[in-house]
């Protein structure tokens, strides 16, 4: 161990969620007794704070409530509210004007890096977690978890935190199809932005480009392409007969309350598949209705016009991909209904395929061997986050993602960002309340 230090909580990775539990922690030492405050550290294998850069388009917006942000469900009168910090940058009256719950993303991805700058005390960045091994007191309970990240100050040097409670929330990982590998043309649309830039910078003609995915993500990729190389024919690929307008209606909505944890936490394994079957549409392979029309409507007019630069291949899926002429590729794909394929010469292949959540048994090691399972070999988490382990461990793993079988749909989504929050910082108090 580098220091004498033992924190009561150290999170693995610096998202939103532990952004929303570090402000958590933050508050309520400022109002704490010395001797009461909360120890954590936080650590990030980036640079600095960011938030799926890749795909901060200029003109899109949140598909969640500003008023779900970092703290506002947990304490609407926190000063590191989205409003406190329109009011800081002097932009609040001109937001209201707008007359919208729903902020551009770039806007909220500055108020998240806002928020990071003032807790940025408490954060590790460029550490990336190699290793979490499980400590024993005398007694033999393990009592600690020995955190081990790279340092960046010293190449191949390593630092070691001693940490009563681990957080893991390493967000989620690009999901890319069997068969596919990424290259310099064929791109994840997490590296969208970025990787646009640089292919017209480097003046290459664009004749074509592929998308393929038919959710939220795959239609802002074909609307952005669209208008970023005004010379491409953009070829939408996709399963469906059309995009799958996403269910935001008052009552579906309700899926995100924070009560609704509470139902699916408790409800019959049956009943949990049948709640995350019947919601889906509020979050997967969906498409914001006003975006599915306006795309619509480009492809009426340049049907009009007579030069179609919009294609949706419908019914239809990749079935192959293949290196192609000037550095692009070729790319296969059947039309479903009668088996019919056709080649298509890209010059970039987009797979706007959503993500996964990462593996937290790949980082916690042997950490990971105190976890339970359940009958589905699934890990077997508390309403608190708290992974469940046997009665000689007293240190406390969390989980922030990869608890959809035990927590719903909101396990990773922002909606709950700032009650997830409160619940893990309540259960590490009450924990250290209990060993005192």
């Amino acid at each position: 161990m580098d220091s004498d230090v033992v924190h009561d909580i150290v999170g693995v990775g610096f998202g939103p969620s532990h952004l929303a539990l570090s402000i958590a922690v933050e508050e309520y030492n400022a109002h704490s007794a010395a001797d009461g405050r909360l120890d954590a550290l936080f650590l990030e294998r980036q640079p600095r704070f960011g938030w799926h850069r890749g795909m901060l388009i200029d003109d899109a917006t949140m598909q969640v409530s500003f008023l779900k942000d970092l703290v506002t469900l947990r304490d609407p009168t926190s000063d590191y509210s989205f409003l406190c910090f329109l009011r800081e940058r002097g932009r609040l009256i001109d937001f209201l004007n707008q007359k919208t719950l729903f902020p551009l993303r770039a806007e909220f991805h500055e108020y998240f890096a806002w928020a990071a700058a003032r807790v940025a005390h408490l954060v590790s960045y460029d550490s990336e977690v190699v290793a979490v091994d499980p400590v024993r007191d005398a007694a033999g309970q393990v009592a600690f978890f020995d955190v081990t990240c790279r340092d960046a100050g010293r190449p191949g040097a390593t630092v070691t935190h001693r940490a009563r409670n681990v957080s893991v929330a390493m967000g989620l990982e690009p999901h890319v199809p069997p068969g596919l590998e990424l290259s310099e043309r064929v791109w994840h649309n997490s590296e969208l932005i970025p990787r646009a830039e640089r292919l017209a910078a480097s003046g290459a003609a664009v004749r074509r480009a592929v998308v393929l995915g038919a959710g939220q993500s795959a239609a802002e990729t074909v609307d952005y392409l669209h208008r970023t190389f005004p010379d491409a024919e953009v070829c939408s690929v996709f399963a469906k007969y059309g995009y799958t307008p996403a269910d935001d209606s008052p009552f579906a909505n309700r899926i995100f309350d924070p009560d609704a944890v509470d139902v699916y936490f408790s409800a019959p394994s049956g009943v949990k598949q049948s709640l995350l079957d019947y919601h889906r549409s509020t979050n997967y392979s969906v498409v914001d209705m006003e975006l599915i029309e306006s795309l619509y409507a480009t492809a009426y007019r340049e049907k009009v016009a007579g030069r179609e630069r919009l294609r949706f291949l419908n019914v239809s899926r990749l079935r192959g991909v293949a290196p192609g002429p000037a550095g692009g590729v070729d790319v296969t794909v059947e039309f479903l209904p009668t088996g019919e394929r056709q080649s298509l010469s890209a010059d970039v292949l987009v797979l706007a395929t959503g993500y996964r959540p990462r593996d937290p048994a790949a980082l916690l090691g042997d950490a990971a061997k105190l976890c339970l399972r359940d009958d589905g070999d699934e890990l077997r988490v508390g309403r608190d986050h708290r992974v469940q382990t046997p009665p000689e461990v007293s240190a406390g793993i969390y989980l922030q993602g990869g608890t959809e079988h035990t927590h719903g749909l909101t396990s990773t989504l922002l909606s709950t960002v700032a009650i997830r929050a409160q619940e893990i910082h309540s259960s590490v108090l009450a924990g250290r309340t209990a060993v005192a």
